[in-house]
């Protein structure tokens, strides 16, 4: 099977295993704590190889809403404090931990169904199937290079947050 180098694909995937480890989070018989570790890194890195490789590029189109992608980003910025907000609760499973992981899912889950219906679609639509190649090859390297890096640190989102 060939790996897919579509931008779009790319991100869908990564959507789908955001929800994947949002079951993972939910569940007692699971290991929640390294489920919201993976998690963290891989939110973090994906928003952010979105607004550095992705967003920019996008911008460009003239049938694709500058205005959908700078809102894109807003909630990636919501995300991060939803995201900051449960990896401040000190127990793993409590209910303050249980409340903040379904804000978290809440605002995921909503940037996510958003970003699917107007900038994917328009990306479909109005970006050639090569220029979405090159997208998603300068997306992916960007997104290992921040996972490598542990970008999903409590101070790294902090610092995010705070920014």
């Amino acid at each position: 099977m060939t790996q897919t180098q579509d931008v779009v694909e790319l991100i869908l995937r990564d959507h789908r295993r955001m929800e994947e480890l949002f079951r993972r989070m939910r569940s007692v018989e699971a290991d929640r704590a390294a489920a919201l570790e993976e998690f963290a890194d891989l939110l973090v890195a994906h928003a952010l190889a979105e607004e550095s490789e992705v967003y920019p590029a996008l911008k460009r189109y003239k049938d694709i809403d500058d205005e959908e992608v700078e809102h894109g980003e807003h909630e990636h910025d919501e995300g991060n404090k939803a995201l900051l907000d449960l990896l401040e609760v000190e127990e793993v499973g409590s209910e303050e931990w249980d409340a903040k992981l379904e804000e978290l899912v809440k605002a995921i889950t909503h940037h996510a169904d958003e970003e699917e219906r107007t900038i994917l679609n328009g990306a479909r639509e109005n970006v050639t199937a090569e220029r979405r190649a090159e997208l998603g090859a300068a997306f992916l390297r960007e997104r290992e290079r921040r996972l490598k890096a542990g970008c999903g640190s409590v101070d790294n989102v902090r610092r995010i947050v705070g920014s």
